[in-house]
């Protein structure tokens, strides 16, 4: 009998612990990867990074019927259910405002901020709900895997449409077009302020995993420099995410990020309160035996708010 993940949002397919024959029945290469832990339970090594991206190719292969995925050597590889829990709440989200229901289908778009070469939240918003997505990095590489992902699975290739961010000091500038609308951003924005900070943080997971190895760190989830860190950290970027949502503020009904640090609430709030949006939110999730949060907030009124629902969704 699985035992349930309570933490995890009760649509999220994760709540189950890892079933590995199911899961290498769908991906046959992760079998070598699997053995038996201390617990007496089967599991991989989550300190290496080939068992890490082999998991989620099974993943998203046996969950959401995604049969090519992979990413660059380096590149951030999420752990999947957490990043199934923002989308089902970003749906919740939604839901709060139309009556209780979710609004689905091809109509409901989204624009991923930091899209990676992972392209996890589109492929999960759009398995589940129909959504369409564009997504925009500050890394070639990443949007061209990320296309490369989109374009080879026949149920993203006409629903996830990565762009390119050219400069990288701006976030929806360069990559919101005039006149264009989104039902909603997201964002897992970089949360270290420098790579020396990633680092220690790499390194602290890994003396968790019990895996730490001297002073030279494998990230076992990988990550480039725009995906781990960025000046000024994660108040920084939202920050600046949250001056620049003021211009688009009729384009988007609700623009959301993730906030790693509780500390860092509090000064976001301050920045979105001089922003004077119409409504603030705070999403508490939580997984495992972390408390994660996303923030929320529009600057429609609750007439355009009606005016959008009629015309979109």
């Amino acid at each position: 009998m699985s035992i349930e993940k309570q933490v995890l949002h009760p649509r999220n397919k994760h709540r189950s612990r890892y079933d590995f024959p199911e899961l290498i029945k769908s991906l046959p290469e992760l079998r070598p990867f699997v053995a038996i832990n201390p617990y007496g339970d089967e599991s991989i090594d989550f300190s290496d990074p080939v068992a890490v991206k082999l998991l989620n190719k099974a993943l998203l292969k046996h969950f959401y019927q995604i049969e090519h995925w992979d990413i660059p050597e380096g590149y951030l590889c999420p752990p999947i259910p957490g990043r199934a829990d923002y989308i089902h709440y970003l749906a919740d989200l939604l839901a709060s405002v139309n009556g209780g229901v979710i609004p689905t289908g091809k109509n409901i778009k989204g624009l991923d901020i930091g899209l990676g070469a992972n392209c996890i939240y589109p492929i999960i918003g759009h398995q589940e709900y129909g959504w369409t997505f564009a997504g925009s990095d500050v890394d070639t590489y990443a949007i061209k895997s990320a296309k490369n992902i989109a374009s080879i699975n026949p149920s993203l290739a006409a629903a996830v449409f990565p762009r390119l961010q050219s400069n990288k000091n701006h976030i929806f500038k360069g990559v919101v077009k005039p006149g264009e609308s989104f039902d909603f951003t997201l964002c897992n924005p970089p949360f270290h302020a420098s790579a020396e900070e990633a680092q220690a943080g790499s390194q602290r997971k890994l003396r968790n995993l019990g895996k730490q190895k001297g002073k030279s760190t494998v990230l076992n989830f990988g990550g480039q420099q725009a995906e781990l860190w960025c000046e000024g950290g994660e108040v920084g970027f939202i920050r600046k995410m949250i001056e620049e949502s003021t211009a688009l503020g009729k384009q988007c009904f609700w623009f959301t990020t993730l906030v790693s640090k509780s500390m860092n609430v509090p000064f976001i709030y301050g920045s979105l309160e001089r922003q004077r949006p119409i409504e603030i939110r705070t999403i508490e999730m939580a997984q495992g035996q972390k408390i994660s949060r996303f923030m929320a907030w529009t600057f429609l009124t609750p007439e355009e708010q009606n005016n959008w629902k009629k015309s979109r969704w």
